[in-house]
């Protein structure tokens, strides 16, 4: 019997194709994208799916995501759902990684013979050698109990319930967040930076160290660097870099360049 093989990130499904190819095997490889970190999430697994139209309408509000990304994942899961072959979730201990377990959990609650997992690290998806490492890790599928299934489907319920801004997860926990706090975490970063100007990337990358559990996903970010712009907190370039804004009047250039604030305009 073949096996169905879940993960949160596209290149890491990409990276899996390769490792599962790499020992001559044909398994379907399924990535679910929606980063359930962000964005409403209350009636999301409801039957026809009602909170898809809300989300979508979250993600299009951002901007640089596909329209139909929400409503795949939930064709996907529901797919899934009506098949009876194992399904192995990859994930690490991101966030994002973490909801999407949980959810999945709970779509196959009543199927938890079905129900594999491999925990990994960061470090061993990231870079050129992902597919090497995730071949190694093949063997190590193993099963859920139906205890850790019940748990993990439960706090997937209190998610949606809760039904936040955002996402946090700490201390292996989730609790609501608003855009106010990654607001705060963004402006800290930007502020302690030691480079005048700092990519969206590079916001991204540093908002794991933060510590705060806090989404990183640069659509996100982006959209949060704009509405902080708007605000008068960040300079904004045309390229998407952010500086502090200059708050001392006696501190502010004489003349401010045109380019620096295009993307100010929601």
């Amino acid at each position: 019997m073949t096996t169905i093989h879940l993960t949160h990130d596209e290149p890491v499904a990409a990276a899996l194709r390769l490792a599962l190819e790499s020992v001559g095997r044909t398994d379907r490889v399924i990535a679910l994208p929606d980063d359930l970190t962000v964005g409403p999430l209350r009636d999301i697994d409801a039957p026809g799916n009602p909170a898809a139209a809300q989300r979508t309408a979250f993600w299009l509000r951002l901007g640089g995501v596909p329209e139909v990304l929400t409503a795949r994942d939930c064709v996907a899961l529901e797919s899934i759902e009506t098949d009876d072959t194992n399904v192995v979730i990859w994930h690490t201990n991101a966030a994002a990684d973490q909801l999407t377990l949980r959810r999945i959990c709970y779509r196959l609650r009543n199927a938890p013979q079905r129900l594999n997992e491999v925990r990994l690290t960061a470090d061993e998806i990231a870079g050129v050698a992902a597919a090497t490492h995730l071949a190694a890790r093949l063997p190590d599928a193993a099963p859920i109990s139906v205890l850790r299934i019940t748990r993990l489907a439960l706090e997937w319920q209190e998610a949606k319930f809760a039904n936040g801004e955002s996402r946090r997860w700490r201390d292996n926990t989730f609790t609501s967040g608003t855009w106010a706090d990654l607001d705060l975490l963004i402006l800290d970063i930007v502020s302690t930076s030691e480079t005048p100007w700092l990519a969206p990337h590079a916001i991204v990358a540093a908002l794991p160290g933060s510590g705060a559990g806090a989404p990183s996903y640069e659509p996100v970010v982006v959209w949060r660097l704009r509405e902080l712009a708007a605000a008068g907190e960040l300079r904004l370039r045309d390229d998407m870099y952010v500086a502090r804004a200059v708050t001392d009047p006696a501190l502010r250039p004489a003349t401010q360049h045109a380019a620096t604030y295009p993307s100010l305009h929601r």
